[in-house]
């Protein structure tokens, strides 16, 4: 099996609210409801955030194996990833925590934010830990300068060699698509890697669904979502996640 889906729903992300789209979902039963839909309308994984009773992002293994419950009761079917995503709150030990305490299928980690402390060991037992679990950890690269510091990393033993899965994040949310290392500069860089790594692409803003048609013509996977993006490509609101899942399968397949 592939390590990662060929398309991945991202419907939540760690800092979009509710006030922002009535459809954004952050309850355990809002994301499921979701995740089916997206589902249906060709989505193979979804890449999940968690939100505590007040609507805001949390790393709570309790939350997490609840929604795995519910994935796995109603969309079995349906891949799901977990993240230790920061987002300027938790550590590397809070993230490296929450990972061992759900043991999911698969997972996102940022290779800066992982990599951030002093002690590099840390992220050595993680990602060797993870490894002999048989989870996936996704690294996700906001720039070239992340393709080489994961290279780096490869090559010095503390993240395994072969089977290196990552995400390519094009843009922000203040500048869209078009802010930062774009697809091509990733793809120019990423021969470091070697040949044995499966890679997928996110982008922020309204060219959203034209930079992972992109991406998936280069022979990448998609990830897409309200996490990212809430704009179809003229400009209007998106209604909902499924939606945009349903675009992008359309433009690709």
């Amino acid at each position: 099996m592939d390590l990662l889906p060929d398309v991945m729903v991202a419907p939540t992300g760690a800092r979009r609210m509710k006030r922002e789209h009535s459809a954004l979902p952050v309850t355990i039963a809002e994301i499921v409801k979701t995740a089916a839909a997206c589902h249906a309308a060709g989505a193979e994984g979804l890449h999940a955030h968690v939100r505590d009773a007040e609507g805001k992002h949390t790393l709570d293994a309790g939350l997490y194996r609840e929604l795995l419950a519910e994935m796995a009761r109603a969309v079995p079917d349906m891949r799901v990833q977990i993240t230790t995503e920061a987002a300027g709150i938790y550590s590397p030990e809070e993230q490296v925590r929450v990972v061992r305490e759900v043991c999911p299928r698969g997972v996102s980690a940022a290779l800066r934010e992982l990599t951030a402390g002093d002690d590099i060991g840390l992220a050595r037992d993680f990602y060797h830990w993870a490894l002999g679990e048989g989870i996936v950890v996704q690294h996700i690269l906001y720039g070239v300068d992340d393709v080489a510091r994961l290279a780096e990393l490869v090559k010095e033993g503390v993240v395994p060699s072969g089977g290196l899965a990552v995400l390519f994040v094009i843009g922000s949310y203040t500048g869209g698509s078009g802010d930062g290392d774009g697809l091509a500069s990733f793809l120019g860089n990423m021969d470091v890697l070697g040949s044995d790594v499966e890679w997928a692409a996110c982008a922020f803003g309204r060219d959203e669904i034209r930079v992972l048609a992109e991406a998936w013509d280069w022979g990448g996977k998609c990830r897409i979502g309200f996490e990212n993006n809430l704009l179809r490509e003229n400009g209007h609101i998106a209604v909902s996640n499924e939606e945009r899942v349903h675009a992008l399968i359309e433009e690709i397949k």
